[in-house]
């Protein structure tokens, strides 16, 4: 082992942690399901339970697979399409700092986990151990084609913003 093994294995547990607290905290913290329903409904996605338990379920089981380090690609590829998703929805319109709730931390989690597809998981990961290699642009190109491609048909088939307010008021 080699100290450059360390770099893939420590961006996988902090981006595979954060992903599974995120989805963590969309089932049980605050809002809970329910919460999280609502707020995505907010945000012009229809079946707000259902899109919080896609929610969840995909943030722990791509954080899960990054943190062993097992089919990352197709894992950062659902970390990308969540990113994307929250980015384009929620942060998009705010700018880019976090502190005004800006896309910069979706940015971030989300190029990290598409140069892991690049890079590939590294030797301290179970890709390794069963000699699972897809690296390169095979690697890159399934964590952004199918990110992206998973946050087009999310909403495609999702997506229902409410008409804009009609701005203009009648004079008496």
């Amino acid at each position: 082992m080699e100290v450059t093994d360390i770099a893939p294995l420590l961006l996988r547990l902090v981006v595979g942690v954060t992903m599974i607290a995120h989805g963590l905290n969309h089932w049980i913290g605050g809002g809970r399901i329910e919460g999280t329903a609502r707020w995505f409904g907010g945000l012009g996605l229809r079946n707000g339970v259902l899109q919080a338990w896609f929610s969840v379920i995909t943030e722990i089981g791509a954080g899960a697979l990054l943190i062993v380090g097992l089919l990352t690609p197709f894992a950062a590829a659902a970390v990308v399409s969540v990113m994307l998703v929250a980015g384009l929805l929620a942060h998009r319109r705010n700018g880019f700092f976090v502190f005004k709730e800006g896309y910069e931390y979706v940015l971030v989690l989300a190029v990290v986990a598409l140069a892991l597809g690049f890079s590939g998981p590294g030797w301290l990961s179970l890709d390794h151990a069963f000699d699972i290699a897809i690296t390169g642009w095979a690697g890159g190109g399934i964590a952004l084609g199918l990110g992206v491609a998973g946050t087009a048909g999310l909403l495609a088939v999702f997506y229902r913003p409410a008409p804009a307010k009609n701005e203009t008021t009648e004079q008496s």
